[in-house]
């Protein structure tokens, strides 16, 4: 019989710290006529349920020592795993190894070892499992000879083909090998990412390692695919691990708009409301009450809320979801929803509804880009000004209340795609004028949607201005300061024409692109 044809199960070796449906499987192995040799926790459980184990001390003739951290590796062991049937034969009887024909195996629970909150070094260290990646790596080796399990659903695979076949086909055996060497490359990048963590710097070498948890319908477009992969160490709260309480699935643009939308409500620590539409904040307001924050940021600009995100950074209350069940919304994002805002929007079967939980500072270090045959790697922009960071550069000069605008107007701007500008008042944005080819085309679209509400109101540009025209525009329409983060050639040019029209100007130093 040759390697490529199927395979029968004589012998297995069972070893798993998640025993999720090990009984049932070991079970159906044994009325097969499967011998089972197993290692301590797993033969306990086995053996407690009447199942005929041989332990792998027995196999060895070795004892497990130092605590169980050596058991499997042993010749006897690896050896019966990675002999070829054809070729070893002899060699594997003259030192008295029986081959072993599926391998049962998952590791040690490093990842949730990691996310319990009085994990230690210690503890971290000692789930990191050393026998069970060998065995796992030595049975996908040799999958023209060996069946490896990784995952518990994939027994009834295993139980499908030995039920209908008494053997185990070649192309289930490489798909299984395929799975497994995924699983231990994930174990080895979570523990690398522990050892080393990203926040040390740009290592030479960077495994990033995700689980894929849902497929979508399409991706940004019908004609494209898309799915969803969480990252096996998950800190904070983001979209991703939110409860949604109703709705319809999120689509690929649904969940790129609502990180967008959370990333800039999470800016603002009194109550603010973000309303994104294509991934650009169209209204925004920050207000002593939640419920005025959201008048204010939704009536800054209606008609491109329509079909758009709403995120907050407190409680949903009753009043928001009174408006909001009358008007058309994709999702709504919040820390929680009040019972009473829930049962409202209930009506709304279609909306989609994401519970977050408490929020705070982002704890993502880093943004990436994937490009052919690469991928670009950034901190993320954690800016935060004061007024003390500003610089005035005109001969006018704003109030504390003004300076708090310009500051509010530019944790704004932070979150538009440039080239960017946004005009506000009061807390509240009046226009924005985002993702643009040139800035006195962005100051024009800001300007336009803010009409008549310009006069003395501020605006923040997201880089430098390079003439003085955009200058000229903001002048006509009475605005009172900009906030920008100069460097241009021009400046001087710039900051005559802020004179000339009594404009305050402050320099952040800071430029804050976002592509």
């Amino acid at each position: 019989m040759t390697s490529t044809t199927k395979r029968p199960i004589q012998r297995a070796l069972i070893s798993v710290s998640d025993k999720t449906g090990i009984v049932e499987f070991a079970e159906f192995l044994q009325q097969q006529g499967v011998s089972i040799i197993s290692t301590g926790g797993t033969a306990k459980t086995l053996q407690e349920a009447g199942i005929a184990v041989t332990l792998v001390a027995d196999v060895t003739q070795f004892p497990e020592i130092m605590q169980g951290r050596v058991k499997t590796l042993h010749p006897k062991i690896h050896g019966g795993i990675l002999a070829k049937r054809d070729q070893h034969a002899k060699e594997a009887t003259e030192h008295g190894i029986e081959f072993i024909d599926l391998v049962i195996c998952n590791l040690y629970p490093f990842v949730a070892t990691l996310q319990q909150e009085n994990c230690s070094e210690a503890m971290a260290i000692e789930n990191i499992d050393i026998g069970g990646p060998s065995m796992i790596r030595a049975a996908a080796k040799n999958f023209s000879w060996v069946t490896v399990i990784v995952e518990p659903q994939d027994y009834n695979l295993i139980k499908t083909e030995l039920f209908n076949n008494n053997a185990i086909n070649i192309e289930t055996r490489k798909e299984l090998a395929a799975k497994a060497f995924a699983h231990t490359a994930q174990y080895d990048t979570a523990i690398t990412r522990y050892l080393k963590d990203i926040k040390e710097g740009y290592p030479e070498t960077l495994n990033l390692s995700f689980i894929k948890d849902t497929e979508l319908r399409y991706g940004e477009n019908p004609q494209q695919t898309a799915a969803v992969y969480k990252s096996m160490l998950t800190k904070g709260n983001s979209v991703l691990t939110a409860k949604q309480l109703q709705g319809k699935q999120l689509s690929y643009n649904n969940i790129v708009d609502a990180e967008a939308a959370l990333n800039c409500v999470s800016e603002f620590t009194t109550p603010s409301c973000v309303v994104v539409k294509h991934t650009i904040p169209c209204g925004v307001a920050s207000s002593n009450s939640i419920n005025t924050a959201f008048q204010q940021a939704f009536a800054a600009d209606s008609k491109s809320a329509f079909g758009g995100v709403i995120a907050l950074n407190t409680e949903c209350t009753k009043e928001i979801a009174e408006f909001l069940a009358g008007v058309f919304i994709e999702i709504i994002i919040a820390p929680s929803f009040t019972t009473t805002a829930q049962q409202i929007l209930a009506t709304k079967n279609n909306l989609r509804l994401l519970s977050t939980g408490e929020l705070s500072a982002s704890s993502q270090l880093f943004s990436g880009k994937f490009v052919q045959n690469g991928l670009l790697l950034q901190s993320i922009d954690t800016q935060i000004l004061t007024a003390n960071d500003l610089e005035c550069v005109t001969n006018t000069k704003a109030e504390a209340t003004t300076l708090n605008e310009l500051l509010f107007a530019w944790q704004v701007v932070k979150h538009c795609k440039s080239n960017a500008i946004v005009v506000t008042k009061n807390q509240t944005t009046l226009g924005v004028g985002a993702g643009q080819v040139s800035r006195i085309d962005a100051v024009d679209i800001a300007i336009h949607k803010a009409q008549s509400e310009c006069h003395d109101a501020v605006l923040a540009s997201d880089a430098f201005f390079p003439f003085r025209d955009s200058i000229d525009a903001i002048a006509k329409h009475k605005l009172q300061a900009i906030i920008q983060p100069g460097g241009s050639k021009r400046d001087a040019e710039v900051i005559t024409a802020c004179n000339e029209h009594g404009i305050a100007m402050y320099f952040t130093g800071k430029r804050c692109f976002l592509h």
